[in-house]
C-alpha cells in the first residue's frame, strides 16, 4: 500500500504539500517559544534583557546549524531516501525534547530549566531544518523555487500562528503544561506523516545507515565526498566576493526586522500594558489567511519577474513602513494604529523571505548546495537571534520608535547601495 504512494521527485503537488507541512512543523515550536512564551515572560515583569537572553539561548543551535550541512551531505544515503533518515530521526528526538517541557510547571520560576529544554529541542529541530533545506535545494527545479519557497515560508507562518496564537490561548486558559502537551502531540502526528512520504521510487520504509549498500557501486566516493573537501568548498562558496555582498544585504535586512519587531512587541506589553495572550494572537493569528495568500502570490511573482527585482520592491516597502510608522511612535497608545502596524508587519518578513531564498539558492555551488544553503540559513537565524539580543540591550537606553526609525534608515542605505552596485555593473557590461 505504502509503495504505491506518489514520490516527491515526480509530483509538484506533493512537493508543495510536503515542504508546506514540514515548515508548519518547524514553525509551531518557534511560535510557541519566541512569541507565546516570550510575551508571557514580558507580561510577568521580566526585563527586556532577560527575555532577549532567553530568545538567544533558544536560537543558539540555529546559529551553529552550518556545521550540520556537510555532515548531512556526507552521510546522505539510506534505504528510506536521500537525507530522509536525518529528518525522521531528528523529528522523533525533537518530539521527545518537547515532552520534556512537561517538567516545567512555572516558566518564570523555572526559567533556566525551560531555557535548557528549549535549547535541546532547538538542536534537533535545527538538524531537521538543515536536512529539509538540503532535500529542497536538491530536488526542486529552478523554475519552481519561488513558489516552493513561498509554500515553505507560508507553512512556517501557519506553524508560527499555531504556536503563538493557538498555544498561547491554551497556556492562558489551561496553563503551560497543556500547551506543551498540545505541541508534543502535533509534532508526533507530523513525524508519522513524514515517515510515509517517499522521495524516490526506490525508497523503502525501514531506516538504515548502511550507506554503501544503499547506493550504486562506485558512486559512494562520487556522491559522498570527504568532509574536508565539503568544508573547503563551503568556505569558498560563502567567501566569494559577490556572494558575500549579496548575503550581507539580506542579513542586515533580517537583523533590522528582528530588532524592530522585538522592540515593538516589548514596548506594547511592558510600556503600554497589552495582555500577552492578546499580543500573541495578533502576531500569529489574525490575518494569517491574508498573509498566506500574499506570500504564495509573492512566490509566483518571484518566479515571473525574478527574485532580485522583488527583493528591491520589498525592501523599499519595509523601509517606508518603518520610517513612517515609527515617526508616529507617540500615537502607539491608540490601539487601532498599533494593531494596524502589527497586521501590516505580518507581510514584511514572509515577502522578503520569498525574494531572498531563491537568491541564496542561486549562490550555492554544485555538490555542496545543501551545505551552503544550510550555512546561509544558519546565518539568517543568527541575524534573528542577534536582533533579539540587540533589541533587549537597546531598549535599556532608548525607545522602540527610535530603534525602529534607525532600522528604517539602515534599510534605505542598503537600497541605495544595491542600486549603485547595479548601475556600476550595467556600466561595466556596456563598456565591455
Amino acid at each position: 500500500m505504502l509503495s504505491k504512494l506518489p514520490v516527491l521527485k515526480e509530483s509538484a503537488g506533493l512537493r508543495y504539500f510536503t515542504f508546506f507541512y514540514l515548515y508548519i512543523m518547524q514553525g509551531i515550536p518557534s511560535g510557541f517559544a519566541l512569541t507565546a512564551v516570550a510575551n508571557y515572560l514580558a507580561a510577568k515583569g521580566l526585563s527586556s534583557s532577560s527575555i532577549g537572553t532567553f530568545v538567544a539561548i533558544v536560537g543558539i543551535p540555529w546559529i551553529i546549524q552550518f556545521f550540520w550541512g556537510p555532515i548531512i551531505d556526507r552521510y546522505q544515503f539510506s534505504v528510506i531516501g536521500h537525507r530522509k533518515h536525518w529528518v525522521v530521526l531528528t523529528q522523533a528526538l525533537a518530539f521527545l525534547a518537547s515532552l520534556s517541557l512537561l517538567l516545567v510547571h512555572d516558566p518564570v520560576k523555572q526559567l533556566t530549566l525551560m531555557s535548557v529544554v528549549f535549547f535541546i529541542h532547538s538542536n534537533f529541530a535545527s538538524v531537521q531544518d538543515a536536512s529539509v533545506d538540503a532535500i529542497a535545494i536538491s530536488i526542486v527545479p529552478d523554475a519552481e523555487r519561488g513558489r516552493v519557497n513561498a509554500f515553505m515560508r507560508g507553512g512556517y507562518l501557519l506553524g508560527v500562528a499555531v504556536g503563538s496564537a493557538g498555544l498561547s490561548t491554551v497556556m492562558h486558559y489551561y496553563g503551560f503544561f497543556y500547551a506543551a502537551a498540545a505541541q508534543s502531540a502535533l509534532l508526533l502526528v507530523m513525524t508519522a506523516l513524514t515517515f510515509c512520504i517517499r522521495l524516490d521510487n526506490t525508497d523503502g520504509f525501514i531506516p538504515s545507515f548502511n550507506f554503501r549498500s544503499s547506493v550504486r557501486p562506485g558512486a559512494d566516493q562520487l556522491d559522498n565526498p570527504k568532509l574536508k573537501w565539503l568544508f573547503t568548498q563551503l568556505y569558498r562558496g560563502i567567501m566569494e566576493k559577490r556572494n558575500l555582498r549579496t548575503f550581507g544585504v539580506i542579513a542586515l535586512v533580517y537583523t533590522c526586522n528582528s530588532i524592530f519587531i522585538r522592540s515593538f512587541s516589548f514596548h506594547l506589553i511592558h510600556n503600554l500594558h497589552w495582555a500577552d495572550n492578546a499580543m500573541s494572537v495578533l502576531q500569529g493569528g489574525w490575518g494569517i489567511i491574508a498573509t498566506l495568500l500574499v506570500t504564495l502570490g509573492g512566490g509566483v511573482i518571484a518566479d515571473r519577474i525574478g527574485p532580485g527585482r522583488l527583493q528591491i520592491w520589498v525592501m523599499a516597502g519595509v523601509c517606508l513602513f518603518l520610517i513612517l510608522f515609527n515617526s508616529f511612535g507617540l500615537m502607539w497608545v491608540h490601539k487601532p494604529l498599533s494593531i494596524t502596524g502589527l497586521m501590516l508587519w505580518n507581510f514584511a518578513d514572509p515577502m522578503f523571505s520569498v525574494a531572498a531564498m531563491p537568491i541564496l539558492m542561486a549562490l550555492c555551488r554544485k555538490k555542496v548546495e545543501g551545505s551552503q544553503f544550510t550555512a546561509y540559513m544558519a546565518m539568517v537565524n543568527f541575524c534573528d537571534v542577534m536582533g533579539s539580543y540587540i533589541s533587549g540591550w537597546a531598549m535599556t537606553y532608548t525607545t522602540a520608535p527610535i530603534i525602529g526609525m534607525v532600522c528604517g534608515c539602515l534599510i534605505f542605505i542598503l537600497i541605495a547601495f544595491k542600486i549603485f552596485k547595479k548601475e556600476q555593473s550595467m556600466i561595466a557590461n556596456y563598456a565591455v
